[in-house]
C-alpha cells in the first residue's frame, strides 16, 4: 500500500484514473509523517509541513526492511531499487 499527504478524495481519483489495485492511504492531517521523519518540520523552510518523498518497505511482521527519505521532495528513487527492496524483504 502507499501513503500520501494528499486528501483521500484526491487519492481515490488518482487510483481510478490509473487503475491501481493497491490501497493508497491518506495522511492529510500529517499525523503519521513525523513519526517516520517524512515531514519538513523546519518552520523557516518555505515547504514547512510538506511531506518528504519517502520509501519504506516492511515485511509481513511490520519490521522495516528498507527506508529512504529523500532530501528534496521532487527527487524520485529509481523504481528498480524499490522493487529490489520489496523482493528482498519478502513483503509481496
Amino acid at each position: 500500500m502507499g501513503v500520501s499527504a494528499d486528501h483521500v478524495a484526491t487519492l481515490d481519483a488518482f487510483t481510478k484514473q490509473h487503475g491501481l489495485k493497491h490501497r493508497l492511504l491518506s495522511d492529510f492531517r500529517r499525523q503519521m509523517l513525523p513519526a517516520w521523519d517524512a515531514l519538513v518540520t523546519d518552520e523557516k523552510s518555505p515547504i514547512f509541513r510538506y511531506a518528504k518523498r519517502a520509501y519504506f518497505v516492511l515485511d509481513r511482521e511490520g519490521t522495516v526492511k528498507y527506508a529512504k527519505v529523500m532530501a528534496n521532495p521532487l527527487d524520485l528513487l529509481d523504481a528498480a531499487e524499490v522493487v529490489r527492496a520489496v523482493r528482498d524483504s519478502g513483503a509481496r
